[in-house]
């Protein structure tokens, strides 16, 4: 019996080695081939001996081995025909041979122009819903560990989705009634306090208005500007401070610490009673040391560690909380 192994050159990523298995079925099923087999050059299991080892134990007589490359690299070079030459001895029964790696084909010539839409007969253009679907399926095949609960994945990757930047897979926080709270707040019809216009803009205001709230920020306000002059506050701790009143169900700070802390102080003095704190402020002052005492505390909040955050993660957590309730 004739088998193929195709060597691919591994990953740490489990679904990047996942890809070269996907492959493999695809060969076998359109070749109607018996046996096609995989192996990794590193990081991967099987490795290319335990290849090699799996198409014999499966009665293979002749091996082809097809490196899974675009180019004649160093592996291909110096590496493969070494080992080829050691199985060769280990199994001197045993046909082996080595074709050309991927490298120059009209067909992946072809993938290219139908992966660009240049080919219009081949390619279907995504609606807006499936771009979003897409990128979404994108995010979650190329997350390296998924640490959060169903629920908490779903608004890490709209963050991910809004930011492109998978840092947040690691670095976000999550306590454990912080979804649970959210949900109940819009559900209740309770209304969104904003740091500042950049988040209030972000947030889906049809989705809230649905279930009877709304999305407030006073940061530009007047009233708000003549307070923080007579107070010596900051804009964005006085719009919090004075639209805390407003039957508020969740707090969502992107840009501004004093904000934060705005928040958190209110609550402490029972003043302020939120179902939730949403505190992403982004930057170099403060932002960290804010994020950090939110961290600790014992009622709902969701928060990003470090420096990184930022009114369009404050609003892309909202936003995937609303695309969660029922």
């Amino acid at each position: 019996m004739e088998a193929i192994l195709l060597l691919g050159h591994g990953s740490r990523l489990t679904k990047a080695n996942n890809t070269l298995k996907h492959i493999a079925d695809m060969v076998q099923n359109m070749g109607d081939l018996s046996l096609v087999e995989i192996a990794f050059m590193q990081f991967g299991k099987p490795d290319f001996f335990q290849g090699i080892s799996t198409c014999i134990s499966k009665g293979a007589k002749k091996i082809i081995i097809h490196p899974y490359f675009l180019y004649k690299g160093r592996h291909f070079k110096e590496d493969i025909g070494e080992m080829i030459e050691d199985v060769s001895k280990q199994y001197p029964e045993i046909e082996f041979s080595l074709t050309e790696p991927l490298g120059i084909h009209e067909n992946i010539a072809k993938v290219i122009l139908e992966r660009t839409g240049k080919d219009a007969e081949r390619v279907t253009p995504l609606k807006p819903d499936g771009i979003e679907e897409k990128s979404l399926e994108i995010i979650e095949s190329e997350l390296e560990e998924i640490r959060f609960s169903g629920l908490e994945m779903s608004v890490v990757k709209r963050v991910i989705h809004a930011t492109g930047d998978f840092d947040f897979s690691k670095n976000m926080r999550f306590h454990p009634e912080a979804i649970k709270a959210g949900i109940r707040a819009i559900k209740e019809g309770k209304n969104i306090l904003a740091d500042v216009h950049m988040v209030e803009a972000g947030i889906n205001k049809r989705a809230i208005e649905r279930y009877g709230g709304r999305v407030i920020c006073n940061v530009s306000a007047p009233e708000i500007h003549e307070e923080s002059r007579d107070t010596g506050k900051t804009r964005s701790e006085t719009a919090i401070e004075i639209g805390a009143a407003k039957d508020i169900g969740i707090v969502a700070v992107g840009n501004a610490p004093t904000a934060l802390y705005k928040v958190m102080k209110l609550i402490k003095d029972g003043i302020f009673s939120p179902e939730l704190v949403i505190g992403v402020p982004v930057g170099f002052v403060k932002a960290v040391e804010s994020k950090e005492v939110l961290l600790h505390m014992n009622y709902p909040f969701i928060t990003s560690l470090g420096r990184k955050g930022g009114s369009p993660v404050a609003a892309a957590i909202v936003n995937g909380i609303l695309k969660l309730v029922p």
